[in-house]
């Protein structure tokens, strides 16, 4: 392979599809000739703005369109943000997945959801193990995160090196398997590397993030001076490594574990049946065989660290958990920090545990699963690419990366900020150079709907939200075009009917007024009727309220 890396004229092609403006949606093509690869293929949460949208998944046009040169997917952990909107992409982009063996594990049980088991084709790599994908050979290379089995990505292409970090930090002493092989990314560095795609996430912070096995001392601490009431903890679901350490101590705090909310239960399930969490015995029990044991010998792990208004933890808050009511002598520690822009669910959760008498703990049983500056310098001393190009976070989390690479010597022709949908492409002899844009976006996931629910729906959402409806309804005879009845009033969501019957009744009054106009110059075309309705109360109830409702006229004939 080596022998190619300095051969053909043929650039290199990186398309970030989603994952650059934001936390989530990650997904990113590698081009070269007839060869594509795609790397993560995850979902984004929505914005508040997105009234009633479940999730984001990235919009593939590009790949739809250049499908007879896709060769795969390859995953670099099992998160959310890279696994989640699998089951919605291979529906249209039908490619075989490569990923280490808990990820498929997480990935497999998503296809099952979906029907998809038997359509789409999984392999099982091991880390310092290679793929040959078209003109593509990828290595996976062990790394350190918040969940078990992470992977960095090298991509060999005839054009050079990429060696992409998915999601990581440098941790010495992980709790499960081997720390990150920084040998083999040093090594890899010797080859020349073209460019070194790298996590910014932590990338304002200083210094080193701790390793995961601290916390295993702090729950030590807490278990030991929280001995009287339950204590439920609530952390991220994929976190295998921070379960394993809560049900170590509670095993020694002689507890039972209770594993509570849907994904927990789904990834630890995933975890025990492929060894990736060991158990000793007795220690998990049904949440059903809770009421047999004392306070004092519970332990509940949930979901729920982030305030999400479904998960467990804030359905015990808000007193809607069938199972588990909140009571004064309990103790819930979050082991997690809220992730930007989830800060007030996460507070308005705390608040209500608080106002119930539980003993809320939300400082320092949380390490970051993200490499910070310190860490980032390390990888690329090792790697040491000819280009920089920062991905995985906001703009603000990559600007902060580049200005690493720029401590490190990088100039700004070095450094490459691009945007979702930029192609770059980049090769050793001809430098980097943005080039084109493809078509990117979201499409929302509603329901079963998927991408059913565009802007114009969104906007029609948020409107009837800030102002409510107001429907106009009237009857008019077949064939004369008289009114019958009305023009009468329904209004949701804007007024208080009881309290403004004098504004209905002036609104009535105005659609009479119109509906004269409109017999008097004999207009009868239901479009213009429809529009003069809608104009002249809108304009009406803009002046008494300053207030725009959405207004539906319904036009019947009889």
């Amino acid at each position: 392979m080596k022998n190619q890396i300095n051969g053909s004229g043929s650039k290199l092609k990186i398309i970030a599809l989603g994952g650059l403006e934001q936390i989530g949606m990650n997904i990113t093509a590698f081009e070269y000739e007839d060869s594509i690869i795609i790397v993560d293929c995850g979902i984004a949460f929505p914005e508040d703005d997105m009234l009633g949208i479940d999730l984001c998944i990235p919009d593939v046009t590009y790949l739809k369109e250049n499908l007879d040169k896709v060769k795969g997917f390859l995953i670099t952990h099992g998160h959310e943000d890279h696994i989640g909107a699998l089951p919605y992409v291979l529906k249209e982009v039908n490619a075989p997945i490569y990923a280490t063996k808990l990820t498929i594990g997480l990935i497999d049980h998503k296809l099952e959801e979906h029907g998809l088991i038997k359509n789409v084709k999984r392999k099982v790599v091991h880390h310092s193990q290679s793929i040959n994908l078209g003109k593509f050979r990828i290595e996976f290379i062990k790394t350190n995160h918040s969940i078990a089995d992470a992977s960095a990505l090298a991509i060999y292409s005839p054009a050079g090196i990429v060696v992409h970090t998915g999601d990581f930090k440098v941790d010495y002493t992980p709790v499960f398997g081997d720390a990150i092989d920084l040998q083999r990314l040093g090594e890899i560095g010797k080859k020349g590397v073209l460019a070194l795609m790298c996590d910014s996430t932590n990338a304002e912070r200083e210094g080193f993030t701790k390793s995961e096995k601290t916390i295993g001392a702090v729950f030590d601490t807490l278990f030991e001076t929280h001995k009287k009431g339950r204590i439920i903890i609530a952390t991220f679901a994929s976190n295998v490594d921070r379960v394993q350490q809560i049900i170590n101590t509670a095993f020694k705090y002689d507890r039972k574990v209770i594993v509570e909310g849907r994904s927990m239960v789904n990834i630890i399930n995933t975890a025990q049946e492929l060894g990736y969490i060991k158990v000793p015995e007795n220690t998990l029990i049904d949440i059903d065989r809770m009421k047999d044991y004392p306070d004092e010998k519970v332990v509940l792990v949930t979901t729920g660290s982030q305030g999400e208004s479904m998960a467990a933890l804030s359905r015990m808050a808000m007193n809607m958990h069938k199972k588990v009511t909140i009571k004064p002598n309990d103790t819930i520690i979050f082991s997690s920090t809220p992730i930007p822009g989830n800060e007030k669910s996460v507070s308005r959760i705390i608040n209500e545990l608080e106002s119930k008498g539980a003993d809320v703990i939300f400082q320092e049983a949380h390490v970051s699963g993200h490499a910070c500056r310190e860490e980032i310098k390390l990888i690329y001393s090792l790697v040491k690419p000819r280009y920089s190009i920062p991905v995985h976070g906001e703009f603000r989390h990559r600007h902060a990366q580049a200005m690493i690479a720029k401590e490190l010597g990088y100039d700004n022709d070095h450094i490459l900020m691009i945007h979702t949908g930029d192609v770059l492409e980049i090769s050793e002899e001809e430098g980097a150079k943005v080039t084109g844009h493809v078509h990117t976006g979201s499409v929302f996931v509603d329901g079963l709907g998927v991408g059913d629910v565009g802007n114009v729906v969104l906007r029609d959402r948020q409107h009837l939200a800030e102002d409510g409806i107001v429907i106009i309804v009237l009857t008019l005879e077949k064939g004369t075009g008289q009114v019958l009845a009305g023009p009468d009033i329904i209004s949701r969501g804007f007024v208080y009917v009881r309290e403004s019957d004098a504004l209905l009744e002036d609104s009535t009054e105005v659609l009479e007024e119109a509906m004269d106009y409109l017999t008097e110059k004999g207009i009868s075309d239901w479009g213009k009727i429809k529009s003069t309705l809608k104009d002249s109360l809108s304009d009406y109830l803009w002046k008494k309220t300053k207030r725009r409702p959405m207004i539906l006229p319904i036009i019947m004939e009889v």
